[in-house]
């Protein structure tokens, strides 16, 4: 049986990633510091003799003991919402360490056991994009010294040093540029739009928009996301690439709070406040190199997705 290590695996994707790796009959290692992931995410998950968890800090070596077939590194906080507890913005230091140093030493790790290795990126790679949608060749608009730069240049810094090692090393990796993901097991508390949106609607809040609402984001179901990162783990062709994830289904801010009211019944208002700085305008994904690749695109449309992450929400809030 062969071993997945998943850094950043108490997390919201993470989490559900460990999930489906076991059905598989993989056993996994799960890595975690807990600064934005929670032990409630793997409870149902520690009952399996295939499922061991570390609370380690990635940008710390793991140790000699450590042997995987396969790592995986989501470990990250990820949400830029500074009056979120688990953002990036309020966690400014950890995330450029876990995406740097943090990278270096998984890569190390792939390095010594022969791994294949997969670095989580993002869309904010792309920053304020001057182009849409945004392709893999697409540089960029970022500001690297911004208050959204922690996470941004981070994720730059780790897909330079993975590539470095694909280079260098010939390790066999590969870079995944996730777009916005949601789903249940999303932390109420994480200030996503998707969670900050349901979690007032059912709460009968007003929902907060920033800006004019008319900035728009591209909303990918966790199970799809889970199933592209698997398929291009595991693909013979992805060695050395950089791959967009996301649903290209494009909507308006304003419009998702309004489908996020159709979908709880909520009479909430809405509400707006002022854009934070270096939001990006546009998100959308090309994901015709994914296609192509691993034979991947997303399988749930916003509305079922949502209802389910509806009723997740309506259980925990």
């Amino acid at each position: 049986m062969q071993t997945v290590l998943v850094a950043g695996g108490a997390g919201f994707i993470g989490s559900h990633l460990c999930k489906k790796l076991l059905t598989q009959e993989y056993k996994v290692i799960c890595v975690d510091n807990l600064v934005t992931g929670s032990k409630d995410n793997l409870k149902n998950l520690r009952e399996d003799k295939n499922f061991t968890f570390l609370e380690k800090d990635i940008i710390y070596p793991l140790g000699q003991d450590i042997n995987a077939d396969y790592i995986f590194h989501l470990a990250s906080p990820a949400s830029p919402n500074k009056k979120s507890p688990r953002s990036y913005i309020n966690h400014p230091l950890e995330t450029l360490l876990a995406n740097s140093l943090g990278t270096y030493n998984l890569l190390e790790l792939a390095k010594k056991t022969s791994a294949k290795f997969l670095y989580v990126s993002s869309s904010e790679v792309y920053g304020d994009p001057a182009v849409s949608p945004q392709k893999e060749d697409y540089f960029g608009n970022v500001n690297p010294n911004g208050v959204r730069s922690v996470y941004d240049e981070g994720k730059r810094f780790g897909e330079a040093i993975t590539m470095n090692y694909v280079r260098e090393y010939g390790l066999n990796a590969r870079i995944i540029r996730i777009f916005n993901t949601y789903g249940p097991m999303m932390q109420p508390d994480d200030g996503r739009v998707v969670s900050n949106f349901i979690t007032q609607a059912i709460s009968k809040q007003p929902l907060t928009v920033y800006g004019n609402g008319q900035q728009t984001r591209s909303f990918c179901f966790v199970d799809d996301m889970v199933d592209g990162l698997i398929l291009a783990m595991f693909s013979d062709k992805t060695k050395g690439e950089v791959l967009n994830l996301g649903n290209p289904d494009e909507r308006k801010i304003l419009e998702f709070a309004s489908l996020i009211k159709k979908l709880t019944g909520s009479s909430s208002e809405i509400v707006f406040e002022d854009l934070p700085t270096d939001d990006p305008k546009e998100r959308k994904p090309d994901i015709a190199k994914a296609e192509e690749l691993i034979g991947w695109q997303p399988k749930v449309s916003i509305e079922q997705g949502l209802e389910k992450t509806v009723q997740y929400f309506k259980s925990v809030v």
